[in-house]
Order: structure tokens, then C-alpha cells, then sequence
């Protein structure tokens, strides 16, 4: 409803513009008429067009009342305006004729319909003005000052004071108020954008609280038993849950809260991964690789996350059993594509079981890895062709494709 609302607002204030500039400069140049010919001694033509122009343009706006179209009486007033500032210039001096300066008004009035009138009506008006130059220039007859000497300074005072008059009180007036709506509605919207800002910041944080607490819950229940089996799916699933805190969290420390720079967060996580599994006390060294300007949507960082979290647990889990030293490397680039991404995760363990196959996986890690991959509108190979373990896996920014669409 707003968007609506304001395109409703523009409108109406590009009506009220129109309409104060019609009466404004139609009552003004009746008094101008008035001025050439009682005071000014003027005779011919210009007092004409002063007189008929007021007429003119007040049964336009009386037009407007019925088929209200802002377009058709912008036009009007537009070719009115000209054709009778062209005939008073002509008539009052040519090019050297001060009244020749209410060109540059005219022009601003053309804009107030549309921009791409504005745009043609300019041209129109330079036209114009080089064509009564030339006029002079060929010194063609139709040039004709009709005011009289003992009368051109007035005439030209008048013209200015008409000028100045409505590039003042009703262009300025209306230029000055249109700038303090605008900067009143960017300060509101700033207001606005730094609430969110805060409430998100907010929604960030207790997300993250809560998965912290559900964390905590799932680590309390696996005291409780003494089964080792229900221990480790307790455990896996509150590495999982600390996967998405650690995005919340990110997202709640960075400046920006729709992304996250995802080099530290592998870090933080891999780290994390190293220090709560690696039971066998095997001197494992973590290479990560990722351009740090890489960053990523919520949307794409907790499942990629969540797929680096199943790959590292396993390597920690099951890729070093009886090894004194080991490494694992997380290596990530980005493709031509805007949003194509690819990621590889390797150790150099043991490596993996024949049957464990990504096609048909048995395991629930495994089952993960392959779910989380076409959640990312991407696929996941195993390389086995390399000593231990190798995935590679090719994705795109899920986050900039749901921008495109909308």
C-alpha cells in the first residue's frame, strides 16, 4: 500500500505545481499587460499575447478539473508558454530582448509532466533560441522591437522582476519543500533501516542462545546414558546444532547481517571440530584455503556448513584411527559464475570403507552430505583416485539466486 500511496503523492504534488505555476503566471501576465499599455505605451502584439495567455491557460486548467490529466494540461500550458514567450522575444528585441530569459522557466515546466517530455521540450526551446538568433543575425524583418525607446528599460525591469518572480515563489517554494520531504523521508527510512538493523541484530543473538541452549540439553542427555551408540548420535547432533549457532553468531557480531565472511567461520569451526573430537590425540593440521572476500547468505553458509562439519567429523572420527599424524585441507574457489562455488575437503587417513557410496549411502553422515549438497543446487563427488579422503563439491550462493527472482 505504500509504494502506491507515494506514487499517488508525486502526482498531486506535481498537480499543485502545475496548477500554482498556471495561475501564478496567468495573473501576473495580465498585470504585465495592464503595465504595456498604460504604462509601458506598448501597442502592438505584446500586449496581445499578455492579455490572451491568462485566458488561455485558465480554461486549460478549467479543462483539467474534467478529464484530469495531468499530461494533457502540462502539454498545453508547455506550447502555450512558448509560443508566447517566442512571440513577445520576437517582438521585443530578438535575441538581445530580456524577456528572452523566461525561456529557461518555460523549460521547467516542460519537466514537470514527464522527464522524456522535458527532455524533447528542451530541444524544442534551444531550437528556438538559435533560430531567433539567426533571424537577427540575417537580419530578417519579422524581428520587430515594438516597445518603445523611452520605455525599454522598464520594459526590461519588468521582464526580470516577471523572471525572477516565478523562478522564486513558485519553482523555488517548490524545490525548497521537495527537498525537506526528501531529507524528512531519508532520515525516517535511515531511522527505520538502523531499528531493523537492531532488531535482527537481536533475533541473531537469541537464535543463537537458543541453539546454544539446545546444545547444552543434548550434551546433559548424553550423561545420562551409558550407551555408547546414543552418546555419539547425541554428540553428532549437537555438533550440528553448534554448526548453525556459529552462523547466528557471525551474523550477529559482522557488520553485515545478511552474510558472513566464511573463511573465519570454517576456521572457528574446524577448530572447534578439532578440539571436541579428536579423541586419539593425533597431531592433525588444518590447511584452509578460501579467498577472504568470499561471502556467503544464511541461507547457503548453515547447510555448506553443516556439510563441512559431516565431512570434518568424519575425517576426525574415522580417517586417523591408529595415525600419530595427519592432515586435513579445506580448500574453496570461486568460478567464472557470479554465484558458482566450489569446495574441496580432503585428509590424507585411512581413507573409506568400498560400500560407502554417495550414491546410495548407508550412513547418516553420509546421507547428510549428499542431501545438504542438493539443498545447494550442487552435487558432491568422492576423488577415489587420492589417498585418504576427498570430496569435492561443486554448489551456487542459493541467496543471490532468491535476489534475482524477486
Amino acid at each position: 500500500m505504500k509504494k502506491p500511496n507515494r506514487i499517488k503523492e508525486r502526482i498531486n504534488d506535481k498537480t499543485n505545481l502545475l496548477v500554482k505555476f498556471n495561475y501564478i503566471s496567468s495573473a501576473i501576465s495580465f498585470l504585465f499587460g495592464l503595465a504595456s499599455v498604460f504604462v509601458l505605451k506598448i501597442e502592438h502584439v505584446i500586449p496581445h499575447v499578455f492579455f490572451i495567455y491568462p485566458i488561455v491557460n485558465l480554461f486549460n486548467v478549467f479543462c483539467f478539473k474534467k478529464h484530469r490529466s495531468l499530461t494533457t494540461m502540462a502539454i498545453v500550458t508547455s506550447i502555450l508558454s512558448l509560443v508566447s514567450t517566442l512571440l513577445i522575444t520576437v517582438f521585443s528585441g530578438g535575441i538581445e530582448s530580456p524577456f528572452i530569459f523566461v525561456f529557461a522557466l518555460i523549460v521547467l515546466a516542460g519537466y514537470i509532466s514527464t522527464s522524456m517530455f522535458g527532455k524533447i521540450y528542451i530541444k524544442v526551446v534551444l531550437a528556438f533560441i538559435i533560430s531567433i538568433y539567426l533571424l537577427g543575425v540575417f537580419d530578417f524583418s519579422i524581428i520587430t522591437n515594438v516597445v518603445p525607446i523611452e520605455s525599454k528599460k522598464l520594459f526590461s525591469l519588468f521582464s526580470i522582476l516577471f523572471s525572477v518572480y516565478l523562478l522564486g515563489d513558485v519553482f523555488g517554494k517548490n524545490l525548497l519543500k521537495t527537498h525537506h520531504k526528501l531529507y524528512k523521508s531519508k532520515t525516517e527510512i535511515e531511522q527505520r533501516i538502523k531499528e531493523k538493523e537492531i532488531l535482527l541484530r537481536e533475533v541473531h543473538h537469541r537464535v543463537k542462545n537458543n541453539l546454544q541452549t539446545v546444545s547444552s540439553l543434548l550434551n546433559m542427555q548424553s550423561r545420562n546414558t551409558d550407551d555408547d551408540i546414543i552418546k555419539a548420535i547425541m554428540r553428532g547432533s549437537q555438533n550440528r546444532v553448534i554448526v548453525m549457532a556459529m552462523v547466528h553468531e557471525m551474523l550477529y557480531m559482522h557488520k553485515n547481517l545478511s552474510k558472513i565472511e566464511f573463511k573465519p567461520y570454517v576456521e572457528e569451526l574446524s577448530n572447534y571440530l578439532l578440539k571436541s573430537l579428536n579423541s586419539e590425540k593425533c597431531d592433525i593440521s588444518l590447511n584452509i584455503d578460501i579467498p577472504p572476500e568470499i561471502e556467503l547468505g544464511i541461507d547457503t553458509a548453515i547447510p555448506l556448513g553443516l556439510l563441512i562439519n559431516e565431512t570434518v567429523t568424519n575425517s576426525l572420527k574415522y580417517g586417523f584411527i591408529g595415525k600419530h599424524k595427519g592432515k586435513i585441507d579445506i580448500r574453496m574457489e570461486k568460478r567464472d559464475s557470479e554465484n558458482s562455488y566450489v569446495l574441496h575437503i580432503s585428509d590424507d587417513g585411512t581413507g573409506f570403507l568400498e560400500d560407502d557410496n554417495l550414491e546410495k549411502p548407508k550412513s547418516l553422515g553420509l546421507r547428510l552430505i549428499k542431501s545438504l549438497a542438493k539443498q545447494l543446487k550442487g552435487h558432491v563427488v568422492k576423488d577415489l583416485t587420492k589417498t585418504g579422503t576427498k570430496y569435492t563439491l561443486s554448489f551456487e550462493d542459493i541467496d543471490r539466486q532468491y535476489k534475482r527472482v524477486a
